[in-house]
């Protein structure tokens, strides 16, 4: 019998941190599924996924618990929910001049409708030509089976007006 983990980890970056949970995984007999990682300002942060037997799920809680030590902050969640297929898989793509209030924007219109943000990037960088600063967002959607996506795009393209930005939404089904 498998235990699901869900961690999320913060902490200073510097080379040799997912060896070190990576180690502590391997130890206790765990197996690294699936993972989001990244620098962002300085500290790495990331959020993965690890089946370990049942009975080393308190035995690996407690090693990762000791990774505080070297720095890193890190969360254990135990869950027994497996992903199920949406309705409509949507993918969001997003590019304009960055400002605030665009991700409120978007996220406000999609959780309105009952839509799931599955996986969202965002970053801001320097346009080619002019050096401005642009917004870039991709995100994965998950609509319920009675989501009217007509009208959902009709509400992104008046977002995306209001907010001087190209949206686009495609089912990817």
């Amino acid at each position: 019998m498998q235990a699901t983990l869900v961690l999320t980890i913060i902490g200073d970056d510097r080379p040799g941190l997912v060896e070190s949970v990576s180690d502590v995984v391997a130890q206790h007999g765990g197996n690294w599924v699936e993972s989001r990682m990244t620098k962002l300002a300085g500290k790495f942060a990331g959020v993965l996924r690890v089946n370990v037997p049942i009975d080393s799920h308190t035995a690996l809680t407690d090693a990762l618990e000791t990774l505080g030590d070297e720095g890193l902050h890190i969360v254990v969640e135990t869950t027994d929910i497996t992903d199920t297929p949406a309705a409509h898989a949507l993918s969001l793509e997003l590019i304009g001049h960055d400002r605030p209030g665009i991700v409120r924007e978007v996220s406000h219109a999609l959780a309105s409708r009952g839509i799931n943000v599955v996986e969202l990037t965002t970053e801001v960088a320097s346009a080619p030509m002019s050096g401005e600063e642009l917004f870039k967002a991709t995100a994965t959607l998950d609509a319920p089976a009675d989501a009217d996506l007509d009208e959902l795009h009709a509400t992104l393209d008046r977002i995306a007006h209001e907010l001087d930005v190209d949206i686009t939404l495609h089912e990817t089904d």
